[in-house]
């Protein structure tokens, strides 16, 4: 039986409809991820969901004696009192079982002091198995694992909240959910102001958790370790999915390309009654014409407002009454402008190209200390990246990782050693907090300045960037968070750069906005560093793994998968170093670039030096190449230099090829 039932639910703004006939059904044990793009309504519907905003229409029945749990994205509930400290609101939690301990206590200062009576020790007998059923023995051990689970040390559980900042507020706030325990818990966000090892202590919670979730989260590795099934929420409704999130890719894939097929198939047959009509509309057919073109009118309508998946066994007359009919062109015209309705792909175009091709070597460094004057963060094991690798560097809050990106990057002096940039490589840079953004300057203005061209053409390129109209002129420091990371992302795309040094790219970006980035970089032709909490990012994109622990930059070579699977091992006893060479990754192949030596000192010898030779030739073409392609540019049309100069980079184009080849083909 559900224990939360929506029929038919709808709010609204004034005039303006956000959302309208939800129905949905929530089992005890339900898992669900809510997803949709951002502004399609999934907070109000938490909000409805858990009664804390009436609805415009329709109804939440909710089975008798439900508690809800409702976590906001920023705690601006308010808390017991705002004078105690983090531990005491944890303990306010279980203020019953704190009574029955005083009272325990009482009655055993009573039998200390001789009072024996049958009376006393049979209430004390009670109320002792009541605390103790209750959890009145592990209710300590139980605060301080979900402290010390969210990231909060021991020396500030003393802190009072009014000192504590917005993400400390709201992960108290997650805390003392997870310690009332209701039947249904909602959470917006949870994994907002959380580090990865918190996220991580957090799944495995809600793994175990004995009541329902209802989660909106744009991390989508946490929707797929905790969720049972998907509410895809967009303009048209709700549709349930079964399964993670990963699943819900697919199936929604799937019905996609099912609805393509049915909307092709429809489109088509509309065209051919168009046909009909234009050919017999002023001939000896005209009446059956007419009487075509008035059902191909209401079709047409009735595609546009409730879709093909809507269409059949609804009545246009149900949908708005009559329709005025439209001329053959005129039909002609709604028809070309026909979309397959439903979500469909975000409108968010990004297109990231490298206008050139790197040398194979694009970032290598022995050994260097990363960090400010007296102030050194990190020393790093040997890095060494080629083109098209992605390394992912994680670490905690603080360790330095956007300090290192700035260090790479050349804004910032290592203290030790230095970094080596390949022959060719141009540097793009996502900053976290888009420092490297002009406040003062409009959004257009920040685009020409950061890549001159005219102003049609500006206006064209930020239009897929979703800054349309007016909205060009909006002046930087009043941008959100989102609207400052598309336009970050289009100052990257414009730069055309080989590498880039990614600071959080995929904050404040909806889901379907991080599809379509991950989806992009996944088709970059260059190389990337990548500083990303977006766990479900970094195992798609990385090949290595840079970790930063205790001041120390190390790396692992190998997806992120893998590297969970190491540090398993890791926790079993094995250090880091011991771990990478232990028979336990050699089995499970977790070291990607192992491979024996060969059989003699001289042919080790010969492979190096052959190797040497094919690096230095390749950079030599590659150097070539980059002249050519700069005559090229440089001769004017109609020059009979043109043809030489396109044989000539052919040529070389076929020789960098066949050396890379070679090059590949040597053992390592």
């Amino acid at each position: 039986m559900p224990i939360l039932t929506a029929t038919e639910l709808g709010h609204a703004f004034g005039a303006d409809d956000l959302f309208e006939d939800i129905n949905l059904k929530l089992e005890a044990r339900d898992r669900v991820g809510l997803v949709g793009p951002n502004g399609v309504g999934k907070t109000t519907l938490l909000l409805l969901l858990a009664n804390q905003l009436e609805p415009t229409s329709g109804q939440v029945d909710c089975a008798q004696d439900l508690t809800i749990g409702t976590l906001r994205q920023e705690a601006v509930l308010a808390f017991a009192g705002q004078e105690n400290s983090v531990y005491e609101e944890m303990l306010t939690v279980f203020g019953d079982l704190r009574d029955r301990e005083v009272e325990l206590h009482d009655m055993e200062t009573a039998m200390s002091s001789g009072d024996s009576s049958v009376e006393l020790l049979e209430t004390y007998g009670r109320l002792q198995e009541q605390f103790e059923v209750g959890g009145g023995y592990r209710y300590q051990i139980e605060i301080k694992r979900v402290l010390q689970g969210l990231g909060f040390a021991p020396e500030e559980w003393d802190t009072p909240l009014l000192h504590l900042s917005g993400g400390q507020k709201t992960r108290v706030l997650l805390g003392r959910l997870l310690l009332e325990k209701p039947d249904l818990l909602v959470l917006d966000e949870p994994t907002n102001h959380l580090d990865m090892a918190a996220v991580e202590w957090l799944e495995r919670t809600l793994r175990n958790w004995s009541g329902a979730l209802i989660i909106v989260s744009h991390d989508r590795y946490f929707l797929d370790a905790v969720i049972s099934q998907v509410w895809d929420m967009n303009r048209q409704g709700l549709t349930a999915y079964r399964g993670n999130y990963s699943n819900y890719v697919r199936q929604r894939r799937d019905a996609w390309e099912r609805e393509q097929r049915v909307f092709a198939a429809e489109k088509e047959r509309l065209e051919n009654e168009l046909a009909f009509i234009r050919k017999h509309i002023a001939g000896g057919k005209r009446d059956i014409a007419k009487g075509k073109l008035k059902r191909l009118t209401r079709d047409i309508v009735l595609i546009e407002q409730v879709g093909v998946s809507g269409k059949e066994g609804k009545s246009w007359l149900e949908i708005g009454g009559r329709v005025r009919p439209f001329s053959a062109n005129q039909a002609a015209r709604r028809l070309r402008a026909l979309r397959l309705p439903g979500d469909g792909p975000p409108p968010l175009h990004i297109r990231l190209h490298a206008e050139q091709r790197s040398a194979r070597s694009v970032l290598r460094a022995r050994r260097v200390t990363i960090g400010y004057e007296n102030k050194p963060l990190i020393k790093t094991d040997p890095l060494q990246l080629e083109r098209l690798d992605c390394a992912a560097i994680l670490g905690p809050n603080g360790s330095g990782k956007s300090t290192f990106l700035r260090t790479v990057l050349g804004e910032i002096r290592p203290l030790e050693g230095s970094f080596k940039l390949g022959d060719g490589v141009q540097v793009g840079y996502f900053a976290q907090a888009h420092e490297q953004l002009n406040s003062r300057n409009s959004v257009i203005d920040e685009l020409l300045a950061h890549k001159p061209m005219s102003e049609e053409d500006a206006r064209n390129y930020l239009a897929a960037y979703l800054f349309r109209g007016e909205d060009v002129f909006k002046q930087i420091s009043a941008l959100s968070g989102g609207e400052r990371g598309r336009l970050a992302l289009s100052l990257l795309a414009a730069d055309g750069a080989n590498l880039l040094l990614l600071d959080e790219p995929t904050n404040h970006l909806d889901i379907p906005s991080q599809e379509i980035l991950q989806a992009v970089l996944e088709r970059f032709e260059g190389t990337i560093v990548l500083v990303s909490h977006d766990r479900y990012l970094v195992n798609r994109l990385a090949n290595q793994i840079w970790q930063i622990e205790d001041g120390r930059l190390h790396v692992f070579k190998g997806d992120f998968e893998a590297y969970l699977r190491f540090r398993e091992a890791e926790k079993q006893g094995l250090p880091f170093e011991a771990a990478v060479e232990s028979r336990v990754e050699e089995e499970l192949d977790w070291v990607s670039d192992f491979v024996p030596p060969p059989v003699s000192k001289k042919e080790q010898r010969e492979l190096r030096h052959r190797r040497y030779v094919l690096q230095g030739a390749i950079e030599d073409i590659e150097f070539r190449l980059q002249q050519l392609a700069y005559q090229l540019m440089q001769t004017a049309a109609g020059d009979g230099r043109q043809a030489d100069l396109q044989a000539q980079i052919s040529s070389a184009q076929a020789e960098l090829q066949a050396l890379n080849d070679e090059l590949d083909a040597l053992p390592v």
